[in-house]
């Protein structure tokens, strides 16, 4: 105790945190907060410690130049299927900017024991579940082919495949407050929804070992898909960020907030000319596409595809300090 108040009284007053990780000068969109538009941001044992323009570099541990880039609150997947005979969450969340992957598959109470054990416990990624007849539970995911399920649907609980092969009317869903989930994806029900202006409130993937192959069922890929279809790129980030976590009703998380855990997406909007696939067998052609170059989750860089959080090697000292 004494040889703690000892260091305690060594510190300068005001003393400047060093952070463990800033990320420099990226486009920061944050729909919950409000935020579009260039700033820094550090972060601190997990958590979001500062979010301002011209934090200096000196005062963090490991600096990330996110100038080429969008930087955005960990993505959220409300619909995967992460089971025994699911895919594997860190494998194909992670590398899409999505820190939050919910499992819609067949979670139960009854194996969600084993679920625990053998997915949530072992992942990086936070990975939740949609558990139908739990006595606390307050919403469910429903497939547009149940059509008596439809029906007994309340506000708050969520319509999944909206624009999938058996697409219903939808006008009545939304007046009763239901949330309306992308999921499976056909262009040829999804472009004249979307014209007409029925936009979902969410955009999830609905990735299995079938969708990750054909149509390319990743969360950046989808959101490429609807920045072809016509929404804005603020548009698709509201519903991959804030809209889900309020409708998994997770306040804690789809934000940039100081204080809140560190969960972070760094996108590029590349240039081209790129295919598209959906469900349906068809594709769709556009010019623009979104990829994930670095996701931070609980503060911690665990996607990094162009070595920005790294050191080039000429710097990084001989192989005996690496850690």
């Amino acid at each position: 105790m004494r040889l703690l108040l000892l260091f305690a009284l060594l510190i300068p007053a005001g003393a400047q945190e060093i952070y463990d990780l800033l990320l420099k000068n990226g486009h920061v969109i944050d729909p919950k907060n409000n935020r579009n538009g260039r700033t820094d941001i550090a972060i601190s044992k997990g958590r979001v410690a500062k979010v301002a323009q011209g934090i200096p570099a000196a005062h963090s541990r490991r600096v990330v130049d996110a100038s080429d880039y969008y930087v955005t609150p960990g993505l959220i997947d409300i619909h995967g299927h992460f089971g025994s005979d699911g895919v594997n969450p860190d494998h194909n969340s992670l590398r899409s900017g999505v820190t939050t992957a919910v499992d819609a598959g067949g979670v139960t109470v009854a194996n969600f024991a084993a679920f625990k054990a053998t997915v949530i416990d072992h992942s990086k990624t936070r990975v939740l579940a949609f558990m139908p007849g739990a006595p606390d539970s307050a919403w469910i995911v429903a497939d547009v082919a149940m059509k008596d399920t439809i029906a007994g649907l309340r506000p708050g609980d969520i319509l999944t495949n909206i624009y999938g092969q058996n697409m219903p009317s939808l006008a009545d869903a939304r007046k009763r407050g239901i949330l309306l989930d992308s999921g499976q994806l056909w262009f040829r029900v999804a472009v004249p929804a979307l014209k007409a202006g029925l936009l979902p409130d969410t955009i999830s993937t609905g990735m299995d070992k079938k969708s990750l192959l054909l149509p390319r069922a990743t969360m950046t890929n989808v959101m490429s898909k609807f920045l072809a279809m016509g929404l804005t790129l603020e548009q698709v980030l509201e519903r991959t960020t804030a809209g889900p976590a309020k409708a998994i009703r997770r306040p804690d998380l789809g934000s940039i907030t100081v204080g809140g855990v560190a969960d972070l997406a760094v996108l590029e909007l590349r240039n081209g000319t790129f295919a598209f696939l959906d469900s349906g067998h068809a594709k769709l052609t556009a010019g623009k596409e979104v990829r994930c170059v670095l996701t931070v989750r609980d503060g911690v860089v665990v996607w990094d595809s162009e070595g920005l959080s790294l050191t080039h090697w000429r710097d990084a000292g001989p192989y005996s300090n690496f850690k």
